[in-house]
């Protein structure tokens, strides 16, 4: 049968290059980074080395960056340690509905010991304004978290403007932006952003799985969320992923180079699979999801009002075509996606959304193909009807 991956905002194919240099590591290099011996100093050399490439890639110091176990871990160091570092300031926090779960889970655990969260709202597209989040500001408010891109439909948010709002009305407001979908897609620099923290993710830009990054920007100070080790500058314990930081590096500096004809390709994807629909299935049979103007190219979130969800996914999945629901974390429920409930879609778009995310790979012939087998997928149940 064949196989089409559609499917790159929940895990993207490794690119042979970093697998070539993470295979260097793993068959050759095997100290610990903390030891004192030769094989921990060239360890030590690697990583450091590693994280140099990491900082020229994200526009920011290498020792601004602390390495994590993957996007999920950045995200909860951010908020835990920032919350365990200005606790004394206050009790307020403000995000957005729309968020990962590994921020929302968190400021719902936050929120049972005793602080308050603001959970901002959306337009139909997926997009907070600034003005709610100087609203939503208070003396008290010690951290504020919003995504850059969304990983259902792709809406990115106006970070800068937000950005400049929090730093001109309460400078004492730590911003935190997860950034694991949009690294990659858009262009960033870290030191350029009114941003103080950032994640990010290595398997999302053709990188292994397991290993992450967050950006702290310089003087700003958090407290550690693992204990048991001196790693990071005491401020993420555990013996350095090596193989993987590596790769990570790797795969971010491919990212940067590539990152405009990336676009390109993405945005030529997208176009490809919106033509072809509208042929294959009638533009009065499908509704896209999100921003027209503010988006990430390599996702399309579209509606197909005939026919719900998980039946799509499971009849695309019988023609070997993979595509998503939702977050990779909560594809597996049927529960609807609170993205889409957040942007008040009605329940007919809201029950039959499906994510297609485009990468490394993909051509236009696999999308057209796509597009065929939708419309047979749609022609088949209107016989049935």
């Amino acid at each position: 049968m064949r196989k089409i991956y559609l499917d790159h905002a929940a895990s993207t194919p490794m690119h042979p290059e970093v697998a070539e240099a993470m295979m260097t590591v793993m068959t050759e290099k095997f100290g610990n980074a903390s030891s004192v011996h030769s094989f921990g100093r060239e360890a030590k050399r690697m990583v450091n080395g590693a994280r140099d490439r990491l900082a020229a890639s994200l526009g920011c110091k290498p020792e601004e960056l602390v390495f994590t176990g993957g996007g999920t871990e950045s995200d909860n160091l951010a908020l835990f340690g920032t919350i365990q570092a200005k606790k004394s300031r206050g009790k307020h926090i403000i995000t957005t509905a729309i968020e990962h779960h590994a921020v929302l889970h968190s400021c719902q655990q936050l929120e049972k010991v005793g602080f308050e969260v603001t959970y901002l709202p959306v337009d139909r597209t997926g997009r907070v304004h600034p003005e709610q989040v100087a609203e939503a500001l208070r003396p008290d408010t010690i951290l504020v978290s919003i995504m850059y891109g969304n990983n259902e439909v792709g809406t990115l948010q106006p970070i800068m403007e937000i950005g400049e709002i929090i730093r001109s009305k309460n400078a004492d407001t730590v911003f935190h932006v997860d950034a694991v979908q949009a690294l990659g897609a858009v262009p960033i620099h870290c030191n350029e952003f009114p941003v103080d923290l950032i994640s990010f993710s290595s398997h999302k830009i053709n990188g292994p799985q397991g290993v992450g990054a967050l950006y702290i920007r310089k003087k700003l100070m958090i407290e550690p969320i693992i204990y048991g080790g001196l790693q990071e500058k005491k401020r993420r314990a555990g013996t350095e992923n090596m193989a993987g930081i590596i790769g990570f590096a790797k795969a971010a500096e491919l990212a940067a180079d590539g990152l405009f004809r990336r676009r390109e390709q993405d945005l030529h994807m997208r176009s490809t699979l919106l033509t072809s629909l509208e042929r294959t299935v009638g533009r009065d049979h499908y509704k896209v999801n999100g921003s027209e103007e503010f988006y990430l190219p390599h996702i399309v979130n579209i509606s197909f009002p005939e026919m719900q969800t998980e039946t799509m996914l499971m009849n695309l999945d019988m023609e070997g075509i993979a595509v998503a629901s939702g977050s990779a974390c909560t594809s597996g429920s049927l529960e609807p996606s609170h993205v889409l409930e957040a942007m008040n879609l009605p329940q007919n778009l809201l029950r039959s959304a499906i994510r297609f995310s485009f990468g490394l790979g993909n051509t236009s012939e696999e999308i057209e193909y796509t597009a065929e087998k939708v419309g047979t997928i749609l022609t088949r149940l209107r016989k049935k009807l």
